[in-house]
């Protein structure tokens, strides 16, 4: 069974990065994946949506159907889909040459984590990004 990062690797990971891809996010402001975006992009990261559902800008960033569409670096590839969709997630993360996956709060799928572990991503699974960069980092204004 996946085991997530200790808190100073979690620390480390979150301060290192600069873009995080985050894969469902919606450009609803109401959804959870909104919101957590517009957090992390206030808190200094570039965020770049990954829905394929999506056409319009998204936190002022054109939006991507997949993560392997990305040309540039991504550090966390921050996933909001359900478990069951993490397959293809996961192997997409590491065919972008990210370092890291970090599963949402909620979103559990064993084979996605191990199939990037073995690729030599971080995989963070079942947490909230927002509440541990408040938590490890502190609060940012906003």
């Amino acid at each position: 069974m996946h085991q997530n990062p200790g808190e100073d690797q979690l620390k480390a990971m979150l301060t290192k990065a600069k873009t995080i891809a985050v894969v469902g996010l919606s450009d609803k402001p109401h959804r959870t994946s909104h919101m957590i975006a517009q957090a992390l992009q206030k808190a200094g990261y570039r965020i770049i949506p990954v829905n394929p559902a999506l056409q319009e800008p998204v936190l002022g960033e054109q939006p991507y159907r997949s993560v392997t569409e990305i040309e540039e670096a991504i550090d966390i590839v921050n996933v909001f889909r359900r478990s069951e969709h993490c397959v293809p997630i996961a192997r997409d993360a590491v065919a972008a040459g990210a370092k890291a996956i970090w599963f949402q709060q909620g979103v559990i799928n064993e084979e996605a984590a191990v199939l990037a572990q073995d690729a030599g991503l971080t995989v963070v699974m079942d947490r909230c990004i927002k509440v541990d960069h408040a938590i490890l980092l502190g609060r940012t204004s906003t």
